[in-house]
């Protein structure tokens, strides 16, 4: 196959920024994060702290002299303005992105490979047997030219969130090399244990003293989203009557079968798979059985709060069809609101989402409007009075050993951070109040 046509940046302060912004993802995503579900600890994984240190540093030397780390493993810092309070108000606005990576395939040993110039055909990487295919990955189809990061192919990448890290922290060092470029002050956050939804639990909204916020934690070149999926998670407990399998006619009671029953149950058009846009879902992502004991958990997700706890329902409906059919049996459904929708409280304030939308204009682009069918930190940021949408970092397949991360559109989401600054010191948004 022919060479490609390298891609172009979307700006010429995007194509700047590219060397620095892939010399500090390369850094991060080599740093292990992985949270930690199962963990009752804050943070769940004590290695988050290994990339919290790595970033106070890097804030530290780039003069940010508040940089700090808590302990429960947040990271705070603060970017002084350049505008003068004489001319008007000066706002305080949040930049946030995680450090952990998900649970849901290996993070540890994370080496990225770059890919320049892609040239559309299929990516073999050389490790797990992983392949990219443009006929399977209609977003690969569409970025030939562009430089692509992956991993080895037996790890995730870290694209999610290492990519936003990377984009805030190189915008955030072009600002301090250019105090000539008018910005309001900046407060800097980078959370734990966003992947297991825990990320905003123990964030400092008001010490963090800002107006409003933007996650930086999107994946499509131009996303601004300021809707999110409802969630709860949901934990199925059934207990069995276990007996040795030898004497077990009439009296053995095996969860595990009613466990598998449960699942079948369930209907397959309520699944993630067969969902798309604004349908939610009832997703049984773990089963431990045993005869004796058995425990389901599942996530539920839909975009109107009615909706999600119609699920709740016929969740809790279909454990007791199938449990009830053996009277010695016994289940419990132990359903937990996760975060909500942030549309409701984000609206409140449209200024946010307007200023995300004339930075990412000014960077060249169309804005996406689109609602997250997941969620982020800004979910419960947002309902804890932070307004807090949602910026593109150019990640791609998070969560998996094939995700890759496209250059260009990593350089455009540091470039948008800069031009957001910007946006926030015009007349139209100084003087901006909640």
């Amino acid at each position: 196959m022919a060479a490609a046509t390298p891609a172009p940046f979307t700006s010429p302060l995007a194509e700047a920024l590219a060397p620095a912004l892939l010399e500090r993802f390369g850094r991060y995503v080599r740093v292990g994060t992985q949270s930690d579900r199962d963990s009752e600890t804050v943070p769940s994984s004590a290695r988050q702290f290994d990339l919290a240190r790595v970033l106070v540093d890097d804030l530290l030397a780039l003069g940010l002299a508040d940089a700090r780390v808590d302990e429960q493993c947040y990271v705070y810092a603060t970017l002084p303005a350049t505008i003068d309070e004489a001319d008007g108000p000066v706002p305080v606005i949040g930049l946030i992105a995680h450090m952990d990576t998900s649970p849901d395939a290996p993070g540890d040993g994370v080496e990225p490979i770059v890919h320049r110039a892609y040239d559309g055909g299929v990516i073999e990487l050389p490790r797990g047997g992983t392949v990219l295919d443009p006929e399977r990955m209609p977003d690969l189809a569409e970025h030939i030219g562009h430089d692509l990061v992956t991993s080895s192919g037996d790890t995730l990448l870290g694209a999610d969130d290492k990519s936003g890290v990377a984009a805030i922290l190189t915008a955030v060092a072009h600002l301090v090399a250019h105090p000539e470029l008018p910005r309001p002050t900046l407060r800097l956050a980078f959370t734990p244990d966003e992947e297991i939804g825990r990320g905003a639990h123990h964030f400092d909204v008001e010490g963090f003293g800002a107006l409003c916020a933007y996650t930086v934690d999107g994946s499509e070149v131009g996303e601004l989203q300021d809707e999110t999926f409802s969630a709860a998670g949901a934990t199925v407990t059934i207990v069995g009557h276990d007996v040795h399998p030898g004497f077990a006619t009439g009296k053995l009671v095996n969860a595990a079968r009613l466990a598998a029953e449960v699942v079948a149950a369930l209907p397959t058009e309520l699944t993630p798979e067969r969902t798309s846009e604004r349908e939610g879902f009832i997703h049984v992502y773990d089963v431990q059985a045993k005869a004796a004991r058995a425990t389901i958990h599942a996530i539920i997700r839909d975009f109107d709060d009615e909706l999600l706890a119609a699920h709740g329902d016929l969740l809790r409906r279909t454990v007791d069809e199938v449990v009830s059919r053996e009277p010695r049996a016994h289940a419990t459904v132990e359903i937990v609101p996760q975060y909500p929708n942030m549309r409701t409280f984000v609206d409140e304030f449209p200024e946010v989402t307007r200023a995300g939308e004339l930075a990412i204009e000014a960077e060249g682009l169309v804005p996406l409007r689109t609602a997250i069918r997941g969620g982020t930190d800004g979910s419960q940021l947002s309902a804890m009075g932070l307004p807090t949408p949602n910026l593109f970092t150019g990640g791609h397949e998070f969560h998996s050993v094939r995700e890759w991360a496209s250059v260009q559109e990593m350089s455009a989401a540091a470039a948008t951070v800069v031009r957001l600054a910007e946006v926030w010191t015009t007349p139209e948004f100084r003087g901006a109040s909640r």
